[in-house]
């Protein structure tokens, strides 16, 4: 790998931006590379000099840009990058750390495929390094997510197939607007038509997806990251409310996302959402929070808590 500060690396980085940015001035060139702009114009002029074609756009709105049908060279990595790349994978998928696993087979090559210095120590980090799955995340078909984020894309509405956890199945007709990753989970942000509401959906569970003819548009405000987090307690089989005996800046902390909205109500606060899974919701969400509190609804909820309270009764003898 050639020195950082070396000539072909700072010509290599060149075509790096031209690639990201395409338009880039000798100025902005110059002050990514940390030269003058005579320099950064010579760095250009190597790239044209190894074949690749650079163009150069006068005007307000011109600068370098690579010309069409351009063959790059294979992709190369710094050590820092390549390192980093291997423990964002084994972090996100500790299975890749099996050279059979679909996403390891992937990194194997990225490895083959890397300067022998730099690869010798990704393989060994690869090999020596030891992943401990996280039990919350999921893995969602690649094909399937790949269908959705093509169509998200394409803003074309989808017909899915949704299998609950409890094992029940339907169609939906979606609008899907966005893909969005959170703690290991994937999940479809979309205008459920079946339902006339937003919806979310977790990705691993979808188990088709087929294109609609239609089209739509998505909300113009939209923040995929905010709408996830707001809807991630919404719609779901069983309602539940319940009220703290403390004002919300004192449970905020302790309420995730998916368990619902909370909401100021004197000097107490009441939680407010719907679940799948009132067990989870009892045993593993509320029994969390080291605040007292009243359940108010549902009746589900209300009989999880109870079995969780008659457990903790028991433990005291």
């Amino acid at each position: 790998m050639p020195d950082g500060s070396s000539p072909t690396a700072r010509a290599l980085r060149t075509l790096e931006l031209l690639q990201a940015r395409p338009g880039t001035t000798a100025e902005q060139l110059a002050a990514h590379l940390g030269v003058t702009e005579r320099a950064a114009r010579r760095y250009v002029g190597i790239l044209r000099e190894a074949g690749i074609p650079v163009q150069a756009v006068r005007g307000p709105y011109g600068g370098y840009r690579l010309g069409r049908g351009t063959r790059l060279p294979p992709v190369v990595f710094t050590e820092e990058q390549a390192l980093g790349l291997v423990m964002a994978v084994l972090d996100g998928q500790p299975a890749a750390i099996d050279a059979g696993d679909l996403v390891g087979a992937a990194l194997s090559k990225v490895i083959r495929a890397l300067p022998e210095g730099i690869g010798r120590q990704a393989a060994a980090l690869r090999e020596y390094a030891s992943a401990a799955p996280d039990r919350h995340a999921s893995r969602p078909d690649p094909a399937t997510t790949s269908a959705l984020v093509a169509a998200s894309a394409d803003r074309c509405r989808v017909t899915v197939t949704y299998r609950s956890e409890r094992g029940d199945q339907w169609d939906a007709e979606v609008d899907p607007w966005a893909v969005v990753v959170r703690f290991g989970r994937w999940y479809l942000l979309c205008h459920s038509h079946r339902a006339d509401a937003v919806r979310t959906y977790r990705i691993d569970r979808i188990r088709a997806v087929q294109r609609l003819a239609h089209t739509f548009v998505p909300p113009d405000d939209l923040d995929p990251v905010a709408a996830l987090e707001e809807n991630l307690g919404a719609g779901w089989k069983y309602q539940t409310r319940v009220v703290f005996d403390a004002p919300i800046d004192k449970v905020a902390r302790w309420i995730r996302p998916p368990m619902g909205r909370l909401e100021p109500a004197g000097e107490r606060c009441v939680l407010v959402g719907s679940t799948t899974n009132t067990e989870m919701y009892a045993q593993e969400w509320l029994a969390a929070v080291p605040i007292d509190f009243t359940v108010e609804g549902g009746p589900e909820l209300r009989a999880a808590v109870a079995v969780v309270a008659a457990r903790f009764t028991k433990a005291l003898g």
